[in-house]
């Protein structure tokens, strides 16, 4: 086929059609026939050996995968090229949202291309990446108020929609399963995982950096701490109230809509879960120096984070990619070096110990992409189309993608002074 070609109507019946309003721009592909040449034929060769199935409309195959493999549906590959040739670290998902292509195995086709991201750009190609990168718009750099717009955009969107696929913890990070645990069980083991290597216990004095939707909170409380718990969130910080009150910990929880920057006072332990991501790279001295302010003498450290290696990591801190786009605006997923030296550089703490387990992670967003898909019928009366459906499906599958080829990770930490 030829990407200048313009694909054929027959094709596109049934697919979404994001309108311009709430999706500006995004219903039509740009146009570039030269770079489109070059993504189809990158695309090709990075396919070739692949345990997948592409399926073109002509009835065509590419791809190493025989009748098992998953498969990709190529609906409109012109658009899917010109997409992927003008920004291919945006148009791949922009192309899903709109239906240019398709899976009914949107994990499984993901996988092989995570497990390959490094090598699917030839290395002489990877060059050039510094010139054809896009960078970060200005407007998402998380200064005080640019984080809260960012947290905004993404946390503020419903606490219904994250109450119609998160379990009933309302924890909206990686569990940490047991033999035999159910969604929630294995939540609450993570959360005590976390407690423990900050050495949370009968009153213990808790700053906790990011509030979700008050789980930790509640479960420290449970043991007899006193916590300070910090959000962004307008809506997070509304119904986490109402869920520690409910749990009867008002007394022991302090809810506060407040940036960790604007933080005060000391405490025993500060407990942080998946909110490093959404530090940004210029602010992790500040993160690191605020937790090193915040604990007393002798204080503890319990941080999960999503993690990479770290020289992917420096590759992509430049980087402006669909997932900045459409789902965490201004963010950075850190490498355990990096949380390592920045602890031990801005604080007095040493590692004391650490675990990783990122393919719970693959099974928690697999949980969380099937219940989605369930729940729809719900989630699209709260007024979210089938754009927002499939932009939430491909966030929530290139995620799962990421751990299960090892591309991603998730660790805990536990920091402390040294001997205790």
């Amino acid at each position: 086929m030829s990407t200048s070609s313009i694909d054929r109507a027959a094709g596109s019946s049934g697919l979404p059609a994001p309108g311009e309003n709430r999706w500006p721009g995004l219903a039509t592909p740009p146009h570039s026939p030269f770079r489109a040449r070059i993504a189809e034929q990158l695309f090709r060769h990075a396919v070739r050996p692949l345990d997948v199935r592409v399926r073109m409309p002509d009835g065509s195959q590419l791809g190493s995968g025989g009748p098992e493999a998953p498969e990709m549906r190529l609906n409109r590959p012109a658009a899917f090229f010109h997409r992927l040739g003008v920004d291919a670290k945006i148009g791949f998902g922009e192309a899903y949202m709109v239906g240019d292509w398709t899976s009914d195995a949107l994990a499984e086709v993901l996988t092989p291309f995570a497990e390959r991201m490094a090598t699917l750009v030839p290395p002489l190609l990877q060059r050039f990446r510094r010139f054809v990168d896009r960078g970060h718009p200005a407007d998402e750099e998380n200064t005080v108020e640019g984080a809260r717009a960012n947290i905004h955009r993404h946390y503020d969107l419903s606490n219904e929609l994250f109450g119609a696929f998160l379990d009933p913890s309302m924890m909206y990070s990686s569990a940490l399963f047991g033999p035999d645990d159910d969604l929630t069980t294995a939540q609450h083991r993570k959360i005590d995982s976390v407690l423990d290597y900050a050495g949370v216990r009968e009153g213990s004095t808790v700053l906790e950096i990011g509030t979700g939707w008050g789980e930790l909170s509640i479960r420290a409380a449970a043991r007899g701490a006193r916590v300070t718990s910090l959000t962004i969130s307008e809506e997070q910080a509304k119904l986490a109230t109402e869920r520690i009150a409910a749990a009867g910990f008002a007394d022991r929880v302090d809810v506060r809509l407040c940036d960790y920057r604007d933080s005060a006072g000391e405490y025993d332990a500060v407990v942080s879960v998946e909110m490093i991501e959404a530090v940004g790279e210029s602010y992790w001295p500040t993160f690191f120096g605020t937790i090193g302010k915040r604990l007393k003498p002798g204080g503890r450290f319990g941080l999960q984070a999503i993690t990479m290696d770290h020289e992917r990591m420096l590759a992509a801190a430049r980087s402006y990619t669909w997932m900045h786009k459409y789902i965490f605006p201004g963010g950075l997923i850190p490498s355990t070096t990096s949380v390592e030296q920045g602890v031990l550089a801005h604080t007095r703490l040493k590692l004391q110990g650490v675990r990783e387990f990122g393919q719970d992670y693959a099974r928690t967003l697999r949980l969380w992409r099937e219940k989605f898909t369930q729940r729809w019928g719900e989630i699209t009366e709260l007024g979210f189309d089938d754009v927002f459906k499939r932009m939430w499906e491909f966030y929530l599958a290139y995620s799962e993608a990421g751990f299960r080829s090892g591309y991603l990770k998730v660790h805990q930490f536990g920091f402390a002074e040294n001997g205790q």
